[in-house]
């Protein structure tokens, strides 16, 4: 096994890769990679930043930016990644295998991680695990896909396995989305209007006179490198940022601190994020994580009525799951969950839902169907979707895309051409 043999894993969203990771790391390795048992294995994901944080939470010291003096949850997310590699990188590992390394990068933060990995392939052996084709590094010379029953197939050539990666297709989802009962009385558009809206921490402004308003029925794609200010702009449209006050900020009619409560704005948001999936108990039934949506609960503590249970399995046969509806969530696959918590989020057609980064971790496929499910519940509600992601998707269908542009005084905000 030489140094500049670099392998690439390409996995489904069924394939066990916790089982995986214990098979590269473990003393009993494959015959592939006899070469690496004498090796010391350094795992660069995010559960590894994951396990950090909470580390250095725990103990409250800095494990890993000890340059920047800095807890790892502080750091954007490029920097996050960068200072774990380099942290790796200082126990002397003899190989290390990198999971899904571009997730959650802008073009910027991904290039600067692209050309450390070169770096360090020059000198170490790089296993890639990777479930989006295009985020295959350029230096892999050797690939190996799973498949469903988490067999190995070998390929000596990567541009072949890759173009072997067959998308199966995603459902048609030729039948109407279902309904909703849900009242939200009477919102004038525009729903969400922000004026010449500027936020400041200190003398460090993150966002500039951000002029944008989002009308009814509008599919919006919200984009921005990392640290530009998108995190900041959401927790204003849900009601949770104090710097609202005092704004010339129009959410659902009204403005902002004329007498709204947190809670009569966020009834009207359907919202998914990946963290949210972690709050939950991990026995919940499928079914029940749907009806969760009904009452924005973490949990089910209400019996649901007739209706909101027949919704629920409407729901669930569109996406083509009813089957599983008994089935505990956790025991689905990463892209079938996705579903589960986008239909969740949808279930009562919020006045506005806010999709942050639906497809992290997704291979190919599933990003083909959860862009299918997105586009159909914006062309066919007159909810407002907002999609935010660093990756412009290709199946994805916005109308609009705000784009934050990061400057010295705080980044700025445009509206790029319809796509």
């Amino acid at each position: 096994m030489t140094n500049n043999n670099h392998w690439a894993f390409f996995l489904s969203n069924r394939a066990d890769k916790q089982l995986l990771v214990e098979q590269l790391t473990g003393k009993n390795k494959p015959d592939l990679f006899e070469g690496f048992a004498e090796l010391k294995p350094a795992l660069f994901s995010a559960i590894a930043i994951k396990e950090i944080i909470e580390e250095e939470e725990r103990h409250e010291h800095v494990e890993v930016a000890i340059t920047a003096n800095r807890h790892l949850r502080f750091l954007s997310g490029g920097e996050q990644k960068k200072a774990l590699l380099a942290y790796l990188l200082s126990q002397n590992p003899g190989y290390i295998i990198v999971d899904n390394p571009m997730d959650n990068l802008d073009t910027a933060s991904q290039k600067a991680l692209f050309l450390m990995l070169q770096k360090v392939a020059a000198t170490l052996p790089v296993i890639q695990l990777v479930n989006r084709t295009s985020d295959c590094l350029d230096f892999i010379s050797s690939a190996i896909s799973i498949d469903d029953d988490n067999l190995w197939v070998y390929h000596d050539n990567v541009e072949a396995c890759i173009s072997q990666q067959v998308i199966n297709g995603s459902p048609s989802f030729s039948a109407s989305i279902p309904p909703s009962d849900h009242q939200y009385g009477l919102i004038n558009d525009p729903l969400i209007e922000f004026k010449n809206v500027t936020v400041k921490y200190e003398e460090r402004v993150i966002v500039n006179n951000i002029c944008w308003q989002i009308n009814k029925g509008q599919f919006w794609h919200l984009v921005g490198p990392n640290g530009s200010g998108k995190t900041t702009l959401l927790s204003l449209i849900t009601g949770d940022n104090p710097k609202g006050y005092g704004q010339d900020l129009i959410l659902f009619g009204k403005r902002k601190g004329s007498g709204e409560t947190v809670w009569s704005i966020k009834e009207k948001i359907g919202y998914f994020t990946g963290s949210m999936t972690d709050l939950f108990n991990r026995y919940h039934s499928v079914e029940q994580m749907v009806i969760t949506g009904f009452f924005d609960s973490i949990g089910l503590y209400i019996k649901p009525s007739g209706r909101q249970l027949k919704l629920a399995h409407q729901w669930l046969s569109f996406i083509g799951l009813l089957q599983l509806k008994q089935t505990a969530f956790y025991k689905l696959s990463l892209g079938q969950q996705r579903l589960i918590m986008i239909v969740r989020a949808m279930v009562k057609h919020p006045p506005l839902l806010i999709l942050d980064e639906p497809t992290v971790g997704l291979d190919d496929e599933n990003v083909a169907i959860v862009a299918g499910l997105i586009n159909k519940m914006a062309a066919e509600s007159t909810t407002s979707v907002l999609y935010v992601s660093h990756r412009k998707e290709e199946g994805l269908t916005p109308g609009f895309i705000f784009e934050l542009t990061p400057a010295e005084r705080g980044s700025t905000g445009s509206i790029l051409q319809n796509v």
